[in-house]
């Protein structure tokens, strides 16, 4: 018989539960997490957006982010654009699974922040990759003001099964990280002034009304298109710091300024973030 009188066991209140159960692991996992770059702005340049449009939108974008640096400390994100619809376009006529599309569209989001970079090279900022901005963000945050990054979250070959298209894009991916890293707000910046009761670009363009403010609850209803991934909606359901999100019209000069200074220059969305114990 085995000698059983060296086993030692570990006090953990999870140690007799299913880490499946909600309602067992609450008692330990009720709480809000730690705050870990609570003094972080996450800014997210739309990709089609933004980057598609080039110098005319591009440039002025860039001296605003350059003349903010003294006053924050950022994380730029930056979406895909046209190319990653044209490389869904032909990894789908191949008949690749969506596992193999994701990785496809994240490589363009990150020539696009490898652009931005190179334009904020004069001020020290430089591209990083996800690995990085996991574990040694804060590090590369003390030698410059800001860094650049791929705003597409890391599931690359484990994106979730069911539609054919990557759900979890950028705006998604944004969200995820500054979430995640406790960050004290996420500024999507897009070509539109914000959410609008319909699309403002489409055939009902001229019954469209924008919304000032709204939540990710309301926005779950809406059967119109939306300037923002519909699984950002979903995960901010979810969320655990980041209470609310704004959305700006990078082609205005000043909006971008005006949102990290905390006025309502957009769309503010509401998250499901609020009311949780501290």
């Amino acid at each position: 018989m085995a000698n059983t009188t060296n086993i030692k066991h570990v006090t953990s209140p999870l140690a007799r539960q299913t880490l499946l159960d909600d309602g067992l692991t609450a008692p330990v996992a009720g709480k809000r997490p730690i705050r870990l770059l609570p003094w972080l702005q996450v800014v997210k340049i739309g990709g089609r957006s933004i980057m598609d449009r080039g110098r005319d939108a591009i440039l002025p974008i860039v001296d605003e982010l350059r003349k903010l640096l003294p006053e924050h400390r950022l994380l730029i994100l930056t979406g895909a654009g046209v190319r990653a619809r044209h490389v869904y376009g032909v990894g789908l006529d191949l008949g690749l699974p969506v596992g193999s599309l994701a990785p496809l569209g994240a490589s363009e989001a990150g020539q696009n922040g490898h652009i931005l970079a190179a334009l904020l090279a004069p001020e020290g900022i430089s591209y990083i990759e996800h690995p990085t901005i996991a574990s040694q963000l804060a590090i590369h945050l003390s030698a410059a003001r800001a860094v650049v990054g791929s705003a597409f979250p890391p599931y690359h070959h484990h994106e979730f099964t069911g539609p054919r298209i990557p759900i979890h894009r950028a705006d998604t991916g944004a969200f995820l990280l500054a979430d995640a890293l406790g960050a004290a707000g996420l500024t999507i910046v897009e070509d539109v002034d914000g959410v609008y009761t319909a699309d403002p670009n489409g055939s009902d363009g001229k019954q469209a009304q924008l919304l000032r403010e709204t939540s990710a609850a309301d926005l779950a209803k809406f059967k119109t298109t939306l300037p923002v991934d519909t699984a950002l909606v979903e995960v901010m359901a979810n969320a655990r710091h980041i209470e609310r999100v704004q959305v700006v019209n990078g082609l205005v000069p000043g909006r971008l300024t005006a949102a990290l200074r905390g006025e309502h220059v957009g769309t503010i969305i509401h998250t499901g973030a609020r009311g949780l114990n501290t």
